[in-house]
């Protein structure tokens, strides 16, 4: 196969990964995607950087076994753990979310005073807070671990009275520092954005680092010529580790369109 013919490889722990899927259908329509989704031990925030290292290279070596052209690590607590040992790993590009949401963040702040909200990996890692700052040391940075999010996103409680009681204990404290801008500094977060702007206030920006890492993927294929050719509609596979259904109900709502086929397997053989 032309290799601008082959599909683009997505990768998360769970379905928050759906936030950066969608924005590269919606920017590359034509481009085939293989989404891989690891639901049988999501959650990444928690565990050891050891334990993430070893579900990341598993990942990658999948979607490296689906021939893909291109792979996006559409989590952040991966891409905060290793993702120069990844990238130094694979036979093709390799990208993650967050030098785009960092960028974001630069760009949409005003008092340059910036809220970034995580899993405990990701905010241990502080990888926002070099990311940031690289680009604007004058920037002040308060961050905040919701490890809950995620598996409220993974059940399906999008906009619910224990989403919202869980929004506003953890997200009290940042409204307190007069941050204008939030970064969601993890891919299921998108998801919960109606509870979070009923939290935080319309004069608040979220970003998320979907659509720009969606544009780090054009840019990518457009500098290495690795667009695809072929007229015909694009194709979508979806796997996951464990419990489509789920995925399924909560990913449809999200992106408006059939999950069709999705495969289980064992990301471990």
């Amino acid at each position: 196969m032309d290799i601008k013919n082959k599909p683009i490889g997505v990768f998360d722990s769970g379905i928050g990964g759906l936030t950066v899927a969608g924005e590269i259908m919606e920017l590359l329509p034509r481009e085939n995607i293989v989404y891989f989704g690891d639901t049988a031990r999501v959650p990444y925030g928690p565990k050891s950087p050891e334990v993430v290292t070893q579900f990341a290279f598993e990942g990658l070596r999948f979607l490296l076994s689906q021939d893909v052209k291109l792979i996006v690590i559409a989590c952040n607590t991966i891409s905060a753990t290793c993702l120069d040992q990844l990238c130094a790993s694979s036979p093709v590009p390799v990208i993650g979310v967050i030098e785009p949401g960092a960028r974001a963040a630069v760009t949409a702040t005003e008092n340059q005073v910036v809220g970034v909200i995580g899993t405990e990996r990701t905010i241990k890692s502080s990888a926002y807070e070099k990311a940031i700052y690289s680009l604007n040391k004058e920037i002040n940075i308060h961050s905040k671990a919701c490890p809950l999010f995620v598996p409220l996103v993974e059940e399906g409680w999008l906009d619910n009275e224990a989403t919202l009681y869980t929004a506003n204990t953890y997200l009290k404290p940042l409204k307190k520092r007069g941050i204008d801008t939030l970064v969601l500094a993890c891919t299921h977060y998108p998801l919960l954005k109606l509870v979070l702007r009923q939290v935080m206030g319309e004069s608040v920006r979220l970003v998320d680092s979907a659509l720009e890492t969606a544009k780090e993927v054009q840019r990518i294929l457009i500098d290495k010529n690795l667009k695809r050719q072929d007229n015909s509609p694009a194709q979508y596979q979806y796997f996951v580790s464990d419990n489509p259904e789920k995925f399924i109900q909560v990913g449809e709502g999200f992106l408006k369109r059939p999950i069709n086929p999705i495969s289980v397997i064992d990301p471990q053989n």
